[in-house]
């Protein structure tokens, strides 16, 4: 038995990682988002924002770092398994950008599928920006929908997570999934 893997995903700033960590309260599984251990690992090598200084570059790590990650959910037995984005997240920001990439990261879409994909809608009442996130609440929104359509493009069914607080969120989370 494998795990159902369960995508959270949605613009910079609409509560991923706080619903991570909720989930992860409540002893579910989940793996955490993994695109600011690629920016500080950058940082080590002296690239302040590999993103804009090399898109492709970093886009390759994270796909690198997601497929992994995806192969690690196939092995854990629990009902579900929640992943902190998906491989599609790199092609919709690489789409955001304008930038090309190899064929290798549509296939890695084939490759790697999830069973379900919920979405964080921008929220201006919680985006925040730190020192990961470059990114204001305009773009937030412009990658949203970029994430929206590439999803879509993968005949993914999205599954919006209503604004509420917190713990609400998960409740709908885990109440929709037990009724899939």
């Amino acid at each position: 038995m494998s795990s159902k893997k369960i995508v959270i995903t949605g613009g910079p700033g609409t509560g991923k990682t706080s619903l991570i960590n909720e989930l992860i309260k409540r002893n579910y599984i989940c793996l955490e988002e993994i695109s600011r251990q690629v920016i500080l690992d950058a940082r080590k090598e002296g690239i302040e924002q590999l993103f804009l200084t090399n898109p492709l570059l970093f886009s390759e790590r994270l796909l690198e770092s997601r497929m992994a990650q995806f192969q690690e959910a196939n092995k854990i037995e629990k009902p579900f398994v929640f992943i902190d984005r998906g491989v599609p997240d790199v092609l919709a920001y690489m789409d955001y950008a304008n930038e090309s990439y190899p064929k290798n990261f549509k296939d890695a879409c084939q490759v790697c599928r999830y069973d379900q994909v919920f979405v964080l809608a921008p929220w201006q009442d919680i985006f925040t920006s730190d020192s990961e996130r470059y990114e204001n609440f305009d773009q937030a929104v412009q990658i949203h929908e970029q994430l929206l359509n590439t999803y879509k493009k993968h005949q993914y069914n999205l599954i919006n997570i209503p604004f509420d607080t917190i713990e609400n969120r998960v409740d709908y989370l885990i109440d929709t999934l037990n009724k899939l």
